[in-house]
């Protein structure tokens, strides 16, 4: 997994998003190009290895290239903190428990994603074990405007969309009468 997933990422076609060759465009400003290029040297300083990207390219634009990360621990950014950015940390389970101690290990809890070819196993452990808002099996990252949207944890309380979400955007009133 580790060979192919970096021989991709390392392959994504870094550009102009209004190109359609493009893969990954830029950053939307140079101080949250910045914050995430110092969150992987200080990761890198504290043991991470960059297997590739990593570096601030040349040229106009927030660009940073997709990068990935191995021997990520405790302590490090890239395992402590949300890196809102195209970095991927890769961090090795023992099995499915050791796999859920880790990505529950978190401050946060928006959302997670399992990839398994066991859908009843993945559908349990995303039950019952994960500490996460939303959990997204053999997918990612989708908003979906009829299913409920938000975290746990330091990733906020409550829920847009859905039947959920539109209870965020009202005022329930109780009125007791007793006579």
């Amino acid at each position: 997994f580790k060979e192919k997933f970096v021989k991709a990422m390392d392959a994504l076609k870094v550009g102009n998003p209004k190109n359609e060759d493009t893969e990954l465009g830029p950053m939307a400003r140079e101080d949250l190009r910045e914050k995430i290029h110092e969150q992987v040297q200080e990761s890198v300083e504290k043991g991470a290895n960059v297997l590739c990207g990593g570096k601030i390219p040349d040229g106009e634009g927030y660009f940073y290239p997709a990068t990935v990360l191995a021997n990520v621990t405790p302590g490090q950014p890239a395992y402590d903190d949300e890196l809102f950015g195209p970095v991927a940390s890769l961090i090795k389970a023992k099995d499915n428990e050791d796999a859920m101690r880790i990505a529950n290990d978190s401050r946060f809890g928006l959302g997670g994603g399992i990839f398994s070819k066991d859908i009843k196993k993945a559908t349990e452990l995303a039950e019952k074990h994960f500490d996460t808002g939303m959990v997204f099996i053999n997918s990612f990252g989708l908003a979906e405007p009829n299913m409920p949207f938000g975290g746990v944890k330091d990733s906020g309380y409550g829920r847009e969309h859905g039947g959920f979400g539109m209870k965020e955007f009202v005022n329930v009133k109780a009125i007791m009468i007793m006579e």
